[in-house]
């Protein structure tokens, strides 16, 4: 193989790598890029940041579009919150027609998340 070849073989990978990552990125990727200080008060920062309130209500607040989350977290008869953290991690891998974005969530956002609704649902 010539050199040019090589070159260019290198930048064609490397470009599907980028669009790889950017599209679908694997789950170390985001757990090493999206960390965060997984408490209520994150939490309480990401249901903002992801506008979780344009469709769910969460505290009485927001709309009524997708599920009412408020006790979300005791109404599950999952005491460990298994659904939950697979349905925040890939909602259509649960259900293939949810409306439901994926935002690619790190698993410590997740965990942020689920404290933020533990906290609200305890508040209750």
């Amino acid at each position: 193989m010539s050199p040019k070849r090589i070159a260019a073989f290198i930048v064609i990978v490397g470009v599907l790598a980028v669009v790889w990552f950017l599209l679908s990125p694997p789950r170390f990727w985001l757990n090493m890029t999206k960390a965060v200080e997984p408490t209520a008060a994150v939490g309480a920062q990401l249901v903002e940041k992801y506008e979780c309130q344009s469709c769910h209500k969460i505290a009485g607040e927001g709309a009524l579009k997708a599920p009412n989350l408020d006790g979300i977290t005791r109404r599950s008869n999952d005491p460990v919150q298994v659904t939950l953290r697979l349905w925040l991690r890939d909602p259509r891998a649960i259900k293939g027609d949810t409306a439901m974005p994926d935002f690619r969530l790190s698993d410590s956002e997740i965990e942020a998340i689920l404290a933020y609704l533990s906290e609200v649902d305890s508040n209750q």
